[in-house]
């Protein structure tokens, strides 16, 4: 019986962030510019992997595989952030303007 339960939390877990992982796919490819590509993908992508880790994790029972599961989790919940973070901060020192702000910074200029 509790090994069905944890299967089956299990399952939702990996098919719930195979679908976020989609979804981010999908926004990455729709949304208009840079910054809303990057903080689509930045989110989706903490959240995917969250979600199939701990599905593995459940799957995995109390071993060394979800120790070793776990650090990947806390590696990727400092990385993940930090490498979006940057890669925005270098977009705005490359000048690169969100399209909002440059579509206000147009009709101030008229």
């Amino acid at each position: 019986m509790t090994e069905s339960v944890i299967d089956i939390v299990s399952w939702m877990c990996l098919v719930a962030g195979g679908l976020f992982g989609i979804v981010g796919g999908i926004g990455v490819l729709r949304l208009p510019d840079f910054f809303t590509r990057l903080h689509g993908a930045g989110l989706t992508d903490t959240l995917c992997a969250a979600l199939i880790l701990l599905g593995l994790m459940l799957q995995a029972g109390l071993t060394l595989t979800t120790v070793k599961l776990i650090l990947i989790l806390v590696f990727l919940f400092f990385t993940s952030p930090t490498a979006t973070h940057a890669l925005a901060k270098a977009a705005l020192h490359g000048k690169l303007k969100p399209v909002l702000a440059a579509k206000e910074s147009k009709r101030s200029n008229i």
